[in-house]
């Protein structure tokens, strides 16, 4: 396993440059994020561990980072004072543009996979935008009415887009829909505040959900309302869930009882499980118990040796480990 600290700084998100297998963004902010500066950190692995390549200092919390996936050298940031910011990792100190449309906190940024100058935003506000790099405005507004902590675009898909919000619900939108509102589904996922949700890589209708009630859900779109799976062992509330893009079967959670923790949904018939089985045979493969306060990000590495991920928290810290040396061989 590989440390860096971001000493002074909360750890809230961490992410993978989808062009560099090298490179890792981390959002982070003072003060737990309450109140005070953020600071976005630009990292690069070497032999010698990891460096900060780059950081940009923010006078609000950064909340989520997500990197660009037409330029290898942008990524963007969403910050506690509404705005999101867009840097560039070859220029100094500021931002190459600023929007500041939201009127909360921006919690989510999801960049489409698809069409690839597209990038939707979601806010404490109760409201999902839809931006281009290029535009100095949003080029839509979804208005859902609650605490929005999560967007999603479906990976196959450059229309399609997913929200949870505090209200218990999992929103589907359409961007060919008319305006005002691209809602196609509207499901309730928890009996709690939803912080965080995951489209699978393999299975284009598998989605899963998690939040304050420590249960991750898995839903199949094929069979609305149905719960196939639900992953049951995390003591607090699962802050950030990621699906493998190596494993069809393998989710990623991080969660406020400090570990990071390593789930099969079942889908593969296979896998040693450590308990905690659910619903539609899903079980814990393994724990990721480095982090010594909340654990609020996780990312995959795309490139590679399979199973590479990285992990962030309020202990200052963000780890680079190997998912197999957790779960043992498959």
């Amino acid at each position: 396993m590989l440390p860096f600290r971001t000493t002074g700084f909360n750890g809230y998100a961490v992410k993978y440059s989808p062009f560099f297998d090298s490179r890792i963004a981390c959002a982070a902010s003072s003060n737990f994020g309450l109140v005070g500066n953020g600071r976005l950190y630009i990292l690069t692995l070497t032999p010698q561990g990891i460096i900060a390549e780059k950081w940009f200092d923010t006078q609000d919390s950064l909340f989520d980072v997500s990197f660009s996936e037409s330029n290898a050298n942008q990524l963007a940031a969403a910050s506690g004072d509404g705005s999101i910011k867009l840097f560039d990792a070859t220029l100094a100190d500021f931002p190459i543009r600023q929007w500041r449309e939201h009127t909360r906190e921006v919690f989510s940024l999801s960049w489409n996979l698809i069409d690839k100058n597209l990038f939707a935003s979601s806010s404490w506000d109760g409201n999902i935008k839809i931006w281009s790099p290029t535009s100095l405005a949003s080029l839509r507004t979804i208005h859902i009415g609650s605490c929005t902590y999560s967007v999603a675009f479906q990976p196959s898909s450059p229309t399609v887009l997913s929200a949870v919000s505090s209200d218990g619900f999992m929103r589907m939108f359409d961007l060919r829909a008319p305006e005002p509102s691209a809602e196609i589904t509207k499901t309730p996922v928890s009996p709690g505040e939803v912080l965080t949700q995951d489209w699978n890589k393999y299975r284009a209708s598998v989605i899963a959900s998690a939040g304050v009630d420590r249960r991750i859900r898995i839903w199949d779109l094929k069979m609305p309302g149905i719960c196939q799976t639900e992953l049951v062992g995390h003591e607090y509330a699962v802050r950030r869930i990621a699906w493998s893009p190596h494993w069809q079967d393998v989710v990623l959670s991080a969660s406020y009882d400090m570990s990071v923790r390593v789930w099969t949904d079942g889908s593969s018939g296979g896998g040693t499980g450590l308990g905690g089985a659910g619903p539609g045979g899903g079980r814990l493969m393994g724990v990721m118990d480095k982090h010594t306060e909340f654990c609020a990000g996780v990312d995959w590495c795309l490139f590679g040796g399979e199973g590479w991920a990285a992990s962030t928290g309020w202990d200052e810290m963000v780890w680079v480990w190997d998912v197999g040396e957790v779960i043992g061989s498959r």
